[in-house]
């Protein structure tokens, strides 16, 4: 009797420690863009764990110096990394060779994820598959989660294009930046609801960039005037959210990518920003941190 009480005093003592557990079982992962960085990678990388963010998400730098300057800026204030990778050439062979090079160059660095802008709009759908497929190889070589980012000027350019390769490429998975597509489809993408589904089901990363019928990025977030298209925005990354969670992943990243003046509307001849870049990426942060606080 008393190896009974015993034990129905271990388990109900343990109660909160093991739904503690559960709750930890699905977490978000928050990531700051470096476009448009204009200081030192350690005042930087300072500047973002100060703001709240886990990790950083960029493009590999080009030289020796500053990849070490970055990783050792990255390791000092404690963040993690998400690389950015695409290739470039003359022709699609070229373009194969390159794209190979920098994924290769990419997983060696061993970031949380690589976050392809994979291929061309006017690649033909197997060239595309063929790059797509290379990402496959890297991530499965590394152990590394590979990702395409729906984009302008890329094979998921558009949701009705970006629909057949996921229906033809099972396992295509998504850096699900969405406002390229209200703006190529010049709206919200109501009439478009079941091809959107399928994208969000396989969304792996998102970035939260609001975009609107006439551009890939409203002017400020926080503006009443855009109330209604930030909603839609949340709506569609709070499936993401319950998709992860239903499916029993661990973890989903989110990188905040609004970015520098030229993309953020500036002012006619003086070209000053009409906002903050920064102050727009930590509202951003903050208000997602806020909405998915009680995972």
């Amino acid at each position: 009797m008393k190896y009974i009480c015993f034990f129905m005093l271990l388990v109900v003592g343990n109660l909160p420690l093991l739904k503690a557990q559960n709750k930890q079982t699905f977490s978000i992962k928050y990531y700051c863009t470096n476009w448009g960085m204009n200081e030192s990678w350690d005042d930087f990388c300072q500047k973002v764990k100060q703001a709240g963010y886990d990790g950083v998400e960029t493009w590999l730098p080009g030289t020796t110096e500053e990849q070490v300057q970055m990783t050792t800026a990255l390791e000092k204030h404690g963040l993690a990394l998400g690389l950015l990778c695409g290739g470039g050439g003359a022709d699609f062979d070229q373009y194969l060779r390159s794209y190979t090079n920098n994924l290769e160059a990419a997983a060696n660095f061993k970031p949380d994820y690589i976050n392809c802008h994979t291929g061309k709009d006017y690649y033909s759908f197997d060239q595309n598959k063929k790059l797509i497929e290379e990402g496959e190889q890297t991530s499965n070589r590394h152990q590394i989660p590979i990702y395409h980012e729906t984009h302008r000027g890329r094979f998921s350019f558009a949701a009705h294009i970006t629909k057949e390769f996921l229906e033809k490429i099972p396992q295509l998975s998504l850096a699900l930046d969405i406002s390229h597509w209200c703006n190529v489809h010049e709206s919200l993408l109501g009439d478009q609801k079941e091809t959107v589904a399928l994208a969000l089901a396989r969304t792996g990363h998102i970035h939260a960039r609001v975009g609107h019928p006439q551009g890939p990025q409203v002017n400020d977030p926080a503006a009443p005037e855009w109330k209604a298209t930030l909603e839609q925005h949340l709506a569609w990354w709070d499936e993401v959210v319950k998709l992860h969670k239903q499916q029993g992943k661990k973890q989903l990243t989110i990188t905040t990518e609004f970015g520098p003046a030229g993309y953020l509307p500036t002012l006619p001849y003086t070209r000053q920003p009409v906002a903050d870049q920064w102050q727009i990426n930590v509202f951003m942060l903050n208000l997602l941190k806020a909405r998915y606080a009680q995972l």
